[in-house]
């Protein structure tokens, strides 16, 4: 039961992530004024409050960045593999690449404007849609729960709750600097989601994948 709605909510981000690139690329005019109104917000704040856009720029540029997450896997994968865990040091490492795959493969077929300010507090490269650094996180973050042992330990619900800051908190800097509209950030929660599940359940050579934390 557990396996099945795991591996449902992962069915179901992907296909909301699929619904919202659709409306993206197609202009639809109450999802594009919602992200104007919140990125005008959040911007008007940012230029009002330079003592928290900085605060923001370091959170979003080192603790958070994209790749910060993707050294996380790396030194997760090298621990795996020493220890003689190679499928899933493999799961979690082709989980990293295939998110920066697809990140940059959407962005390029999407091809979304960023934001454009007069006053601009930050700068960015590359499209808007998705965002690389929702879901980078998502990701990363996603795949280090799945490894968490098993029954979980007692800083469990702290890592869980790092997790959580972390994934909601890069997207919200993302926003805050004026880099992203919120649909690029849903869509790169919706597909790192989505990515995470694909992983974790794939089977690899016949073989069952270990258990996820949502399946224990």
């Amino acid at each position: 039961m557990r396996n099945d709605l795991f591996r449902w909510m992962g069915i179901g981000c992907g296909l909301l992530g699929a619904v919202l690139t659709v409306l993206v690329v197609a202009g639809w005019p109450p999802l594009l004024a919602w992200d104007d109104r919140i990125a005008r917000d959040l911007h008007a704040h940012a230029v009002a409050h330079s003592g928290v856009t900085r605060s923001m720029r370091v959170l979003s540029d080192w603790v958070w960045d994209p790749w910060t997450m993707r050294v996380l896997a790396a030194v997760a994968c090298l621990l795996l593999w020493r220890r003689g865990d190679r499928e899933r040091a493999l799961r979690v490492g082709l989980a990293a690449v295939v998110a920066a795959v697809v990140q940059q493969g959407l962005k390029a077929a999407v091809g979304r404007e960023r934001p454009v300010w007069s006053d601009p507090v930050d700068s960015a490269h590359f499209s808007a849609y998705p965002s690389g650094h929702a879901m980078t996180a998502t990701v990363v973050c996603g795949m280090l729960l799945w490894l968490m042992p098993h029954p979980a330990p007692r800083w469990a619900p702290a890592a869980w709750a790092v997790a959580a800051v972390s994934v909601a908190g890069v997207g919200f800097t993302r926003l805050y600097l004026g880099v992203h509209w919120f649909s690029d950030v849903l869509a790169g929660w919706l597909l790192g989601a989505a990515l995470v599940v694909l992983a974790v359940s794939v089977p690899v050579g016949g073989r069952r994948p270990a258990p996820s934390p949502q399946e224990r």
